[in-house]
């Protein structure tokens, strides 16, 4: 027995497994030290959602295929938590998040995840038309979308848990976009792979914006973390963001009242194929997060430093992307919406490698910087039009 698969979650035919489990008698015996589990949360503004929470022997993750396939959060062995400290006490289900109102900013009701998708119709800030009714609410909807079809896959030859998940972006004479997501690790690391396939479903063309919001808080991200990323230039946002660009790629301790500033990288340096990565470092050197994704599929890189209080939401976010999340009207007069023919896919890779010694942290940022260009990065005073939709 090489690869057994189960249906976790399949709505066309009913079925849905609300309270499971498998582990190596399950497959055998032939793969040892890990388990896998699905379960209901129940009470708060949890109550109703549904998790895959993966034991891969190095880690544990969980996956919420109630909330577009985003990852919660990460636990090593040693009890380290790899995500943040939202205000929010998730995962919280979708029918408690008001993505429709009217000032666009509901989306920010269910943010708590360590991976949570932006996107798929917009994936910006929020756009209003002329008579001021919201058009695209902040960051989309599909991170508050479920899962209709979930599957899980255990390949005892490679070693490998795959969690799959598909989850519809539809609205009636307008458009039918389909995510399809699978989370891989392997039994005994501490990394994940993300393969999300993008599908038009429709008739017609379609556009659409994917932005994958991958944020950390303490204990990785401290006083003097530092962000190693090879790109030839970093562009403030706004003005707030200009008061601190020099120091955009280090970090401060939590500071009460901090107001969020926000640096789009531009240009990361890669390989021949495309393959970049960038790094995120504590203050001691001795953990990081590595983050390696192919500049072909996600050609845009934002930074979001949100250094408040830890009872605030102390937390940086990295963000590749297939644009910058601008107002969506602004990035397509940029030429920066995806266009998908009818039965056309878009496919992103990416992974995401959690590093918990001075050796492996070491390792990883002589790789980012082997990729850095001489001289380092052309840091901009100020925003730049073309870039940010303020300017």
């Amino acid at each position: 027995m090489t690869t057994v698969t189960w249906t976790l979650t399949d709505a066309d035919e009913g079925v849905d497994l609300p309270d499971w489990s498998a582990g190596p008698r399950d497959v055998g015996g032939e793969l040892q030290g890990w388990s896998v589990s699905k379960r209901r949360l129940v009470g708060g503004r949890r109550d109703g959602v549904s998790v895959v929470e993966v034991d891969n022997g190095g880690m544990r993750f969980t996956v919420v295929p109630t909330r577009g396939m985003g990852i919660w959060k990460c636990i090593a062995d040693d009890g380290r938590t790899l995500g943040w400290q939202s205000p929010i006490n998730g995962p919280v289900h979708p029918k408690f998040v008001p993505i429709a109102d009217p000032g666009g900013l509901g989306w920010l009701e269910g943010f708590d995840e360590l991976l949570v998708r932006c996107g798929l119709e917009s994936n910006g800030a929020p756009v209003h038309d002329a008579r001021n009714v919201l058009q695209y609410p902040l960051h989309g909807r599909i991170a508050n979308l479920p899962a209709h079809r979930v599957t899980l896959s255990v390949d005892s030859q490679r070693g490998t848990i795959a969690v799959t998940g598909e989850v519809d972006e539809t609205r009636f004479l307008f458009h039918h976009l389909r995510l399809t997501s699978t989370v891989t690790t392997t039994v005994g690391s501490t990394e994940l792979t993300v393969h999300d396939s993008i599908a038009n479903l429709s008739s017609r063309p379609a556009g659409f914006q994917m932005l994958y919001h991958i944020n950390v808080g303490a204990p990785l991200l401290d006083a003097g973390s530092t962000l190693v990323a090879p790109v030839k230039g970093v562009v403030p946002r706004d003005a707030r963001a200009a008061e601190g660009v020099a120091d955009w790629d280090t970090y401060a301790a939590p500071e009460p009242g901090f107001a969020e500033q926000v640096y789009f990288l531009l240009d990361p340096a890669c390989d021949a194929d495309g393959r970049t990565r960038v790094l995120l470092k504590n203050a001691a050197g001795d953990a990081g997060l590595e983050l390696a994704y192919n500049r072909k599929q996600l050609p845009w890189f934002t930074q979001w430093k949100n250094t408040g209080a830890i009872e605030d939401g102390y937390v940086t976010g990295l963000e590749p992307a297939t644009n910058l999340p601008n107002p969506r009207d602004f990035e397509e007069r940029q030429g920066r919406v995806v266009s998908l023919a009818t039965g056309a896919s878009y496919d992103v890779d990416f992974s995401l490698n959690w590093l918990l010694d001075t050796a492996a942290v070491a390792s990883a940022e002589a790789a980012v910087r082997s990729l850095q260009p001489v001289g380092g990065p052309e840091v901009f005073a100020a925003p730049q039009p073309g870039w940010c939709a303020g300017a």
